[in-house]
């Protein structure tokens, strides 16, 4: 999708209902994903802000101005292709979980650590039975295999579209603990974002603002709240739109 080249070519796109779902039509032909499948979605929702993007399309079509048709994309022709693959590999992000390794030093970033991170532990450890255990380092520690476990049930039970918003929402984060508190609505994205950013903001604080990190982490911030919004599409939920919203965040290598 981003070596699209074209103009456009429609006077308007609509939505289409289908047996399967929801598509959206280009003067009454059905838009297709980049592997030929029809771009159809699970929610009137979801559909309605794909159509929104080629709707709002003028001149030379700017693929990077249409995320929520990127990852429709990419739920389609590569999530339902290798769903068990995707969601074990988002499990493994359990057993080596950014909320789990904290500072041996200075005690006022351990302290930061705790308070942002201990509550959604224990938060996971009730609500799906799984207890990770926090250690001082980054020397990899091997978490129980039943809290692994617990943790990977949920993203077994979603949806290609979810368990592709659920792929940005853990890898941009460092955390499957923090994507599942925001899948099960814990703590609204912004402030799940702002908790996993406790040692880059810590750096910041210490050394200073680097112009080029900011620029990045804005786009994965940006990255990060549209996963959490093509997450309530999926749902069939309706959320504001958010500021910063991401523009042109690929997908993990994985999926390209």
């Amino acid at each position: 999708m981003s070596d699209w080249k074209i103009k456009r070519f429609w006077t308007a796109a609509t939505l289409a209902m289908t047996e399967g779902g929801f598509a959206v039509e280009l003067d009454g032909r059905p838009v297709r994903t980049p592997a030929k499948a029809l771009l159809q979605m699970p929610t009137r929702q979801m559909a309605q802000a794909v159509c929104e993007e080629w709707d709002a399309q003028t001149g030379k079509i700017d693929p990077g101005s249409m995320p929520m048709t990127k990852s429709a994309n990419a739920a389609i022709d590569k999530v339902t292709v290798q769903f068990a693959e995707v969601a074990a590999m988002l499990a493994a992000y359990g057993d080596s979980d950014l909320t789990c390794y904290r500072a041996a030093g200075p005690r006022a970033l351990a302290d930061r650590q705790a308070a942002a991170w201990d509550p959604l532990l224990d938060w996971a450890a009730e609500r799906f039975g799984a207890r990770l255990i926090p250690v001082e380092g980054v020397i990899h520690h091997a978490q129980p295999a039943a809290s692994l476990a617990g943790l990977r049930a949920p993203l077994d039970a979603m949806s290609a579209f979810e368990l592709t918003a659920m792929h940005d929402l853990v890898s941009l984060s460092g955390s499957l603990v923090m994507a599942l508190a925001a899948s099960e609505t814990h703590l609204p994205p912004q402030e799940l974002w702002r908790r996993s950013r406790i040692d880059e903001d810590w750096q910041i604080e210490q050394w200073g603002r680097d112009e080029e990190a900011a620029n990045e982490a804005e786009m994965k911030g940006a990255a990060f709240l549209h996963a959490a919004r093509f997450l309530d599409l999926a749902r069939g939920q309706t959320t504001p739109t958010l500021t910063g919203q991401a523009t042109d965040h690929p997908l993990h290598p994985r999926f390209s």
